[in-house]
Order: structure tokens, then sequence, then C-alpha cells
């Protein structure tokens, strides 16, 4: 142990899913002697170790175990199996917050969440104008913290997280809050921290944070550790399980979308919104849809930098002229990042009688930054002077932009870069 600051050892959490309460209470009671439930594992035999001083990556697919084995090694959540040892003071950054009384004022909470942590009043105090500092929520401090805004409850919850002077930091996603300044700042005591040789475990989906800080990541997948090494070595491998080429279905047998467009449905290959808004007169309907990468696959990820299609199939119930196929992608808070429609485009979509169907395809290059967004289609026109909704699909599905490079903003301007040396200046 004198090499690790964290050792896991073949570590698993399983979980009881009951098909209803019922079986869950006769269970509890002793009422029955038949296993009513069915076993999932969000981790399974999974194992590492992390060197003291050393800054150590996990990424993986939603659902991959990777929140899960931080939870364990906080001591938030007791593995069903498997040994953890870990050895030094431990700060968390995982749900920030989660400890404030929102009641309380910023200061109170502060006091609270430092005595939580094992400090006495007068260590806090001694922390008390670097946590204030970093804050930087001005006279908000003395305010109850129910009044805050969601930026500076983060903002407070960070600092006082951040300013404990930890010997191992674990990070679950807690860089990416605040405005961009502030995440500057957060990524400041971040590299801050590594210099000072401090322990840090670190989870991300910023595949260009894992790359530049980390010296080492681990690659989960379905709860199990799939490899692990250098930063570039794990973050290809990780690519390739997002675009589905590896740990996931034979890319040979993926449905592809050809120029052959019978048969089957496309979006068969997406994973579709249960609560995606459905409205329109129903004249002509989207029956549907599909993004397709640039190898021609169906995937809802796409790497940035890569050229994709979005391509959905209408079929038409009644005569329409001229009607109007657009998309939107927004962003998970619902704002609208890009879009267009055939209107837009100065496409002449001609007449359509009933009984026949269109395909529509738009071709476009991906330059959005990193995350996830969603997808909304729709068919709409004019009748005489009058807007008219066909159908339109609401957040139909998401769209995972895959990137290990990303810039301010949504979008990428793919700026072209150039420091040269300047004449010499004598003050």
């Amino acid at each position: 142990m004198d090499n690790y600051a964290i050792e896991v050892k073949n570590i698993s959490k399983m979980y009881k899913l009951y098909d209803n309460k019922s079986d869950r209470f006769k269970e509890a009671l002793g009422l029955t002697k038949k296993k009513c439930y069915h076993e999932h594992f969000a981790l399974s035999d999974v194992s590492f170790n992390v060197k003291r001083g050393e800054t150590v990556g996990i990424i993986g697919i939603n659902g991959s175990g990777k929140s899960t084995i931080l939870k364990i090694i906080t001591g938030v959540l007791q593995p069903t199996d498997g040994e953890l040892k870990v050895d030094g003071r431990l700060s968390a950054l995982l749900e920030l917050g989660a400890g404030f009384n929102m009641e309380y004022t910023g200061i109170e909470n502060i006091y609270l969440n430092g005595t939580m942590m094992g400090f006495s009043r007068e260590e806090i105090d001694k922390r008390l104008d670097s946590i204030l500092q970093f804050a930087d929520i001005g006279e908000f401090v003395h305010q109850p913290v129910k009044t805050y805004s969601s930026g500076m409850f983060v903002r407070l919850a960070f600092a006082v997280a951040i300013n404990i002077d930890p010997e191992i930091l674990i990070v679950d996603e807690a860089l990416s809050v605040g405005d961009v300044f502030f995440q500057v700042k957060c990524y400041h005591k971040f590299e801050e921290f590594k210099k000072m040789g401090k322990t840090i475990l670190f989870v991300s989906h910023d595949l260009g944070s894992i790359s530049k800080y980390c010296d080492r990541v681990i690659l989960l997948n379905k709860g199990k550790k799939i490899s692990e090494g250098m930063p570039k070595k794990i973050v290809d491998e990780y690519k390739q399980i997002l675009v589905n080429e590896k740990h996931e279905l034979d890319v040979d047998n993926r449905q592809s979308v050809s120029e052959d467009e019978s048969g089957g449905n496309w979006n068969n290959e997406l994973t579709i919104n249960p609560n995606l808004l459905d409205y329109g007169e129903k004249k002509a309907e989207i029956v549907d849809f599909a993004i397709i990468d640039n190898r021609g696959r169906v995937t809802s990820n796409i790497e940035k930098g890569t050229d994709f299609e979005i391509k959905f199939k209408v079929r038409f119930h009644e005569k329409i002229e001229e009607p109007i196929f657009a998309f939107t992608i927004k962003d998970l808070q619902g704002t609208e990042v890009t879009g267009t429609n055939t209107m837009y485009e100065n496409i002449s979509t001609g007449t359509v009688n009933a009984g026949e169907e269109r395909i529509v395809s738009f071709r476009q290059h991906m330059n959005l930054q990193g995350r996830n967004y969603v997808l909304a289609l729709g068919c709409v026109g004019f009748n005489g002077s009058r807007f008219v909704v066909y159908h339109r699909l609401y957040d139909v599905c998401d769209i995972n932009v895959i990137s290990d490079k990303n810039t301010v903003g949504f979008y990428d301007m793919e700026s072209v870069v150039e420091v040269r040396k300047g004449e010499f200046y004598e003050a």
C-alpha cells in the first residue's frame, strides 16, 4: 500500500431489480423462498490501482459504472464483493452541494460542510477567505442558499469542496460548473493540485481534458474494465466503443442505410425518447428516420470533425404542395443550437400526392462541441397563407458528439492559429 493511494481489487456492485413492489415486500418479510428479483451488476470484478501523486482518468459510455466506482471509493456506496483500500484524506466532487441546508446562509453552510468533513471551527476559519475568494459570490454569501441562482450555488459548493487541502481528489464531471471564467479558475486549481503532487481520480466525458491532465486512463464498459493505459490509446478505444466497432455489435452485422431504401426501420439502431413530443395534423407523417455517420452506419454517436447525415422518410396521406422538411438540434436545456429546412435551403419540393413517400436527406459537417444534444424533425407547409404543421417529432432521439478537442460555446470555428515572434520592444 506504500506506493498506492487507492487500491481497487475485484470490486462488484449488484442491484436487485424487482418486477413489482409486492415481490420486494414478500422477500423482505421472508414470505417466499424463490428469488423474486433480477440481478443487475453495475460493476463486475473491477480492479485497478492509483499511485500516489498520479492523475488517473476513468471514461466510458453512460451506464458503464464510472460514477458507481467513485461512490464506492468515497464511501457513499458499499460494494457487493471485493476489497478497497484508500490511504489519505479524500475530497470528492461528486454531487456538489449535496450536504447543503437550503435554509442556511452560505457562510453557515461552509461551516456545516467543513464540520462534516472533520474540520474544527478554527481550521475552517483559516480556510474561509480562500473559499470566499474562490466562490466569488459577494454579499450573497450572507443570504440563505435557497435564494441563490444555480450558478452561485455550484460555485460555493465547488469552492468548499476544493479548498480543504485533500491528499486525494475525486472528481466526477464537476469541472464543467458555472460560467466559462469560473471553469478556467477550476482548471487552474486542478493544475495546481497536480503540481503539488496530489492524487487525482478524474471522471469526465471531455476527452480533451482526459488527454491533457491524466497520466493514465481506465476504460469501463457495461460495468467491466475493458483496458487501461496511456490516454491517447484508451481514448481511441473509447471512440471505437462509441461507434460500435468494438465490444458491442459486430460491425459487419450493423444496419447501414444504402440507396436501396426498402425494408426495415432505420431507427431501430437508435434510442428513441419515450417522452418525445409528437403532434400535427398528420396529413403527412414521419414514419422513419436515421442519423448516419461518415462510415454509412446508423448511430447516435458522431465524431466531431466528420461528415454526417440526418435522413427521414415521410408518408403523405393527402395531396400537399411544396411541403417543407426540417430538422433542429437542441442542447439538453432546450436551446435551439442549429438546424435548417428545405425552405431556408431554397429547395423546391414540388407537389406530393396522397399515398406517396419522400425521403429527405440533410448532409453536413459536424463541428458542434463534444456533448449530448437532442434532435427534432418536422414536415410543415402553407395552405394558402396559413402555416400548417403536418407532423413534428420533438426531442425524438439524442446525438452524442464525440470530441477530444473542444472550444468555447456551442460550435468550433475551426480557427487557424499562428503565433510568431514580433519586433523587440525596449521599454
